[in-house]
């Protein structure tokens, strides 16, 4: 391994390591605050690094078709879930529109590879292909909705691709250090980050419905 892959390895080990550190931080302090946009741009700057170097890694260094997706599924998660705090009520606007059609063809571009070259539990698999598939369909579709639900849904959009690109990063970290508890030490925290999702939307929902009575 030469010198610039390991100090690739090395930034992209520390920056997803601060960056899932300062996620769990957000996650259990208050939402909205001036704290947590400022932390929040900390975290969006080092998991923006992550997906820099694993770019760069992929790229010049070692191709893995499997953390290919994973790196545009966080990288969209993040931008996209980024955008949301900015355009809220006024809903998608052309630049969301670019990002999702260059994604999409990213990952029409990686899925036949991924498919002939994946030699992993193929749970794995499926259920990242599936992950971005799932929110780029959905980010299609908000063109569609009525103009009333963007003010409503932008706080889940945010919430949800937000905590997803953290415990995406987990996965993989978890991934790479307990290789031999794998397809699980990959899945788990999935399934952890979801359940939070859930729990986070529903104190949302109920936040919203107080407000309104």
């Amino acid at each position: 391994m030469d010198l610039a892959h390991l100090a690739n390895i090395l930034l992209h080990i520390g920056s997803g390591t601060v960056a899932i550190l300062i996620g769990f931080y957000l996650l259990m302090r208050p939402k909205g605050s001036a704290e947590h946009r400022r932390w929040g741009r900390r975290f969006g700057f080092f998991t923006a690094v992550v997906v820099i170097s694993a770019a760069a890694g992929l790229l010049l260094f070692r191709f893995l078709p499997l953390f290919a997706v994973l790196t545009v599924l966080v990288g969209y998660q993040l931008l996209s879930g980024w955008r949301v705090i900015y355009t809220q009520a006024k809903g998608p606007a052309l630049l969301d529109a670019c990002w999702t059609a260059l994604t999409a063809a990213g990952a029409l571009l990686l899925t036949p590879i991924l498919l002939a070259h994946h030699q992993g539990d193929p749970v794995v698999l499926w259920s990242t292909l599936g992950a971005l598939c799932c929110i780029l369909l959905y980010d299609s579709l908000r063109w569609l909705y009525p103009a009333s639900w963007h003010a409503r849904l932008w706080r889940y959009e945010h919430l949800y691709k937000m905590i997803a690109s953290i415990f995406a990063m987990l996965s993989a970290l978890a991934g790479n250090v307990l290789r031999d508890w794998q397809p699980w030490s990959q899945l788990m925290p999935s399934v952890l980050g979801m359940l939070l999702i859930l729990g986070f939307g529903w104190q949302q929902a109920r936040r919203s419905s107080m407000a309104k009575a």
